[in-house]
């Protein structure tokens, strides 16, 4: 009793009385507040002594090691894994690659890394040891597409194990790795391997964790990783045309995009990795009659290509990024560092014959400089992709675009004044949040009004983690998102063929890419303007890699943009 009127009185004392008392409570006798301090002293010595952030990222243990054995230890391997337990021994691995083309240039760098272990490819999923999906979250449709063979390759993998014994292990890298973890790997319990766009690296450790019957993830993003030293394997059709991709995330923060959330923060490849991937492709096309299609490439729906190496001293500095007129950035202005413009000039000068080709960017990122560029230069193909996504102000401003409908009509004026007879292609997206029926109309008009060459257009899907998830309201119902969607390709579509049939007559540069799809007796191929060109009785041209076309109409191919060609001569 005695105890709790002494706990009563102090804690209804008023606050100076209440500190008083515990100070005089807690004070102690010299002897023990001396004792108080060795302790503290020693607590602080070995914690400074102790491992630090560095050490738990890298994973060493340094308990009763100094410093210097610390360092020592750190590049001594695990004692409880074999040298050689991440080698592939010879598995066979099968990659189905959806999306775009960095999904692209991302299933060549991660088949680079485990080639380099010991593993085989293969085309046949029957025969593989590993499946390997390279997968894309842009829209729900195509996260839909893999949620659809994920149960077929289950179905598959369980059947094998049942008739034959044979594992079968299931991964899945990419953006879909990053975004649906937690569902792919414990509510569906689909796959046995997950790894993120920045941890490609990590998949051979990722391989023989599964192996050994667990399920294996690294989805961390990375602010640094780049895969500069890594030599992607091209296993393009014909071997006449790569992707290089000169960038990997995003800073644009779109309201509808995901890309950012899966790819992380925007970071440059060095100018030098690139230019060696370059002169290698060039190298390789030695051989060959004619040099390569090199795509310049980022990923379709982040629409920027804010290129800056600042990977050496010498190329930072204060100025910063120059960007189209009219146009602005959510995120502070970036300043030093080698820009586009100088990276596309020293591409284009490693190979006069190779023809150069970029995709991805965003409006704002057209000065005058980089249109001034592909101008002069003949081999960079005369094809400028413009992203637009609307026609209203009201909906670019929803969307974070950083420009409005009369910024993007001039600058469309500009490229069109420094690029004469370049072809222009474009997005669009129906059914934003909040748009009306008067925001598709506009939308409608800028489609009359710029004459697209090439168009892509899609309904909106709102995806989780975005902006537009947390801000906005996915308003617009399905029907009417399907319905103005139909409307906006009738409308391409018609003023597209207005633009291509200017081109009726004139003799164009051709990729051959092989057989088209409608034929096995025609050849398909792309024109400098990234048009689609068809070739009737021209097996003469199997092998050829480029060839001079004159253009015809084709009322039987009104869906190709342009039609059959007449005349053709190899080049």
């Amino acid at each position: 009793m005695e105890c709790i009127g002494r706990l009563k009185a102090l804690f209804l004392s008023p606050p100076r009385r209440l500190l008083s008392a515990l100070r005089v409570r807690h004070s102690g006798s010299p002897q023990n507040e001396a004792k108080r301090r060795t302790t503290l002293d020693s607590l602080k010595t070995r914690m400074a002594a102790g491992p630090t952030f560095q050490h738990f990222v890298r994973g060493e243990d340094v308990v009763n090691k100094n410093p210097a054995e610390a360092e020592d230890y750190s590049e001594e391997p695990h004692p409880y894994l074999d040298l050689d337990l991440d080698l592939g021994h010879g598995r066979k691995v099968c990659f189905e690659t959806y999306g775009c083309h960095m999904n692209v240039n991302d299933t060549e760098i991660a088949w680079s890394i485990l080639q380099k272990k010991g593993y085989q490819r293969t085309a046949d999923v029957n025969e593989a040891d590993v499946v390997l999906l390279v997968t894309c979250s842009i829209r729900d449709k195509a996260e839909q597409t893999i949620w659809n063979r994920l149960q077929m390759l289950t179905a598959m993998k369980r059947k094998r194990l049942k008739a034959w014994h044979t594992p079968m292990k299931i991964g899945i890298l990419g953006c879909m790795a990053e975004r649906l973890k937690t569902e792919l790997l414990e509510r569906e319990k689909l796959v046995d391997v997950l790894a993120g766009p920045d941890a490609y690296r990590d998949l051979p450790r990722l391989l023989t964790v599964a192996g050994g019957g667990q399920q294996a993830s690294n989805v961390l993003l990375s602010l640094e990783e780049t895969y500069a030293d890594v030599m992607p394997v091209h296993r393009t059709q014909q071997g006449y045309s790569a992707f290089v991709s000169i960038m990997r995330g995003c800073d644009n923060m779109c309201s509808y995009c995901i890309v950012p959330f899966t790819r992380g923060r925007e970071r440059s490849r060095p100018l030098s990795s690139i230019l060696d991937e370059v002169r290698l492709l060039s190298d390789q096309a030695s051989g060959d009659l004619l040099t390569p299609d090199v795509l310049i490439e980022r990923h379709p729906f982040v629409f920027h290509f804010d290129y800056q190496d600042t990977s050496e001293e010498q190329y930072r500095g204060p100025d910063p990024t120059q960007l189209s007129r009219g146009f602005r950035t959510l995120y502070r202005s970036k300043k030093g560092g080698l820009r586009f413009a100088h990276l596309l000039d020293q591409v284009s000068r490693i190979d006069p014959d190779m023809r150069i080709r970029f995709t991805s960017p965003h409006p704002k990122d057209f000065p005058d400089e980089v249109l001034q560029l592909i101008g002069e230069r003949g081999n960079i193909c005369k094809q400028i992709h413009l992203p637009v996504q609307s026609g209203s102000n009201q909906v670019l401003k929803a969307m974070r675009r950083g420009y409005t409908r009369e910024a993007y009509l001039e600058l469309v004026e500009n490229v069109r004044r420094i690029v004469p007879g370049v072809s222009l292609s474009s997005d669009f997206i129906a059914g934003f949040c909040g748009e009306m029926e008067e925001d598709h109309l506009q939308t409608l008009s800028l489609l009359r009004e710029v004459g697209f060459n090439v168009g892509f257009l899609f309904a909106y899907s709102m995806r989780k983690k975005t902006h537009a998830s947390h801000a906005l309201l996915d308003d617009v119902p399905a029907g009417v998102k399907q319905r103005r969607l139909e409307e906006l390709i009738a409308t391409f579509r018609a003023e597209a063929a207005k633009v291509n049939s200017a081109l009726l007559g004139s003799t164009q540069l051709v990729l051959v890419e092989g057989e088209s799809k409608r034929s096995a007796q025609d050849l398909c191929g792309r024109s400098d303007g990234n048009m689609k060109i068809l070739s009737t009785n021209s097996q003469s041209l199997r092998g050829r890699a480029l060839c001079l076309c004159s253009l015809s109409d084709s009322p039987a191919q009104r869906d190709n943009l342009i039609g059959q060609q007449l005349d053709t001569r190899s080049f």
